[in-house]
C-alpha cells in the first residue's frame, strides 16, 4: 500500500500500487483504496461519518459522489465498507455504509444512507433508492416506476474496462503520487 495526503491535514488516502487516482479527483478524510481500481477524474469521495475501505477492481467513473454517511440521528463513526468489483458509472450517487462486491449503480443512480447493496445488484439509471432495506443478492431495479427483477447471473465484470482505463487514463489526467508508506 502506498500513502498520500490531499489537500488538508485531516485527509489520508492510502492506495494500492496499481490503483489508478486522477488528481482531479476529491478525496476526503480517511479513505483506503484497494488494488485495480479506477477512480476518475471529478469523482468525489468523502468519509464524512467515518472511514471508507474500497475493495479491488472497483471502478468510480467521473461526477460519482461517494459519501460515508451516518443514518439520520446516529451519532459516531464507523466504517463505509464496499466490496471488490463494482461500477460506479457517471454521476451516480452512494451515501451509507456498505456495499457487496459486483454491484453496478448505472448513470446517475442515488442510493440513500437507509440502503444496502449485497452482491450482484443493478441500480438503474436515475433510480433513487433511499428505503430502510438490504437489496437481495442479484436483485435489479429499472425504470420510472422502479420495477424489480432477479438476475440470474452477477453483472459482467469490468476487467477489460479496467485495463484499457489504466492504461490511457495517465495519458490524459495527472494522477496521485503516491509515496511508500513508512
Amino acid at each position: 500500500m502506498l500513502m498520500q495526503r490531499r489537500k488538508n491535514e485531516n485527509t489520508t488516502a492510502t492506495i494500492a500500487a496499481d490503483a489508478v487516482v486522477c488528481e482531479e479527483a476529491t478525496l476526503e478524510g480517511s479513505i483506503t483504496i484497494g488494488p485495480r481500481c479506477i477512480v476518475h477524474p471529478k469523482a468525489t469521495i468523502i468519509a464524512k461519518d467515518g472511514p471508507i475501505v474500497i475493495g479491488e477492481s472497483n471502478l468510480i467513473e467521473e461526477q460519482t459522489k461517494i459519501i460515508n454517511r451516518n443514518l439520520p440521528g446516529t451519532e459516531g463513526n464507523s466504517p463505509l465498507i464496499i466490496g471488490d468489483n463494482n461500477l460506479f458509472e457517471v454521476g451516480s450517487e452512494f451515501e451509507g455504509k456498505f456495499i457487496g462486491s459486483n454491484n453496478v449503480l448505472e448513470a446517475k443512480a442515488k442510493v440513500g444512507p437507509l440502503t444496502t447493496l449485497s452482491n450482484g445488484c443493478t441500480v438503474g439509471s436515475s433510480v433513487h433508492l433511499n428505503a430502510a432495506e438490504r437489496l437481495p443478492d442479484n436483485t435489479v431495479i429499472c425504470g420510472k416506476e422502479y420495477l424489480r427483477q432477479h438476475a440470474r447471473d452477477k453483472p459482467a465484470h469490468q476487467g477489460q474496462q479496467l485495463d484499457f482505463l489504466k492504461k490511457i487514463l495517465p495519458n490524459y489526467h495527472f494522477l496521485i503520487k503516491s509515496k511508500k508508506h513508512a
